[in-house]
Order: C-alpha cells, then sequence, then structure tokens
C-alpha cells in the first residue's frame, strides 16, 4: 500500500523505493564505495597536510573531514556536471546524495583511527598509521553499505543521482 503511494514519485526511482527490498546489497555496495572514494582522498590528503606541518590530532582530523566532503561531494558532482547539469543543481544533487553517508563515513573511520592504540601518531612512514587508516576505512565501508542501502530503498541518498547516469 505504502508502496503504491510512492509509485510515480522520485523522478524515476521507482524501482529505488520499495522500503530497501528492491534495492540490492551490490547497489548499495557500489554507493558506498564511490562515497569511499572521495572521503579516502580528502582523508589521505588531510592526514599529509596536517603531519606535513605537525597539526595536532584535532587539527589534522578537522581538515581530513572538511577535505573528504570536499572531494566526496566533488566525484558526484563531476558525474552530475558531465550529464548538463548546471554547477547549482549539481552541488545541490551531491549534498542531497552523499551528505548522510560521508557523515556516517567519517565518524566511523575517524573513531577507528582515535581508537587504534599510536595510529594517530605514528606518522605517514608508519605502517601502523596506513594499516590503521586501512582498517578504518574498511570498517567505515561494512558500517556505511547498509545505511546506504536504507537510503537507497527510500529514493534517497545516491538514488538521487541515479536520475543523471541514464
Amino acid at each position: 500500500m505504502q508502496h503504491e503511494q510512492h509509485h510515480g514519485h522520485g523522478g524515476g526511482h521507482e524501482g529505488h523505493q520499495a522500503h530497501g527490498g528492491g534495492v540490492g546489497w551490490g547497489m548499495a555496495a557500489s554507493a558506498t564505495l564511490h562515497c569511499l572514494t572521495g572521503c579516502a582522498i580528502g582523508e589521505v590528503l588531510g592526514m599529509v597536510i596536517g603531519t606535513a606541518f605537525g597539526w595536532g590530532n584535532l587539527a589534522t582530523i578537522v581538515l581530513a573531514i572538511a577535505l573528504a566532503f570536499v572531494f566526496g561531494y566533488a566525484l558526484t558532482m563531476r558525474g552530475v556536471l558531465k550529464a548538463g547539469v548546471g554547477f547549482r543543481e549539481a552541488l545541490k544533487v551531491a549534498l542531497a546524495a552523499d551528505t548522510v553517508s560521508i557523515i556516517v563515513m567519517e565518524i566511523i573511520d575517524n573513531g577507528v583511527m582515535l581508537v587504534v592504540p599510536g595510529a594517530m601518531d605514528a606518522g605517514l612512514g608508519s605502517a601502523l598509521f596506513w594499516g590503521a587508516l586501512a582498517f578504518a576505512f574498511a570498517v567505515a565501508f561494512v558500517v556505511t553499505v547498509p545505511v546506504n542501502r536504507w537510503l537507497i530503498g527510500r529514493g534517497r541518498g545516491h538514488a538521487v543521482v541515479h536520475a543523471y547516469h541514464h
């Protein structure tokens, strides 16, 4: 009954809205991997810059999170802009598509980095730092996939981008 209320709503996303039942784990994993790519670029760049300037953990994490959002949104916008959408509308699509996913991913991966003993202080030349970061990204991916599946199933999150991929 509720699915019928959604039919015709969402600009071509009807197949994504059946309370998660019609959304495959593969689609959610793909959306999460896309998000993780942008987040990882920003996180690593932030960590490199913060470490290079000798910043403390808080400043480095703030920069890494800010850059994760910038690169996460930029990757989404790139595809939407290629579809001929203007910058302002592409930004709105990216904000709608990625914000929740990036927030979850950032909370998880930075939380993991903070709880792995010595990871934040290990430095860029350390296997501990890079191993902890890889582990943090893996944990963030596993936690964020079901979030994205739930969002896509309701026509939100990465589902809003699909209208521009066709």
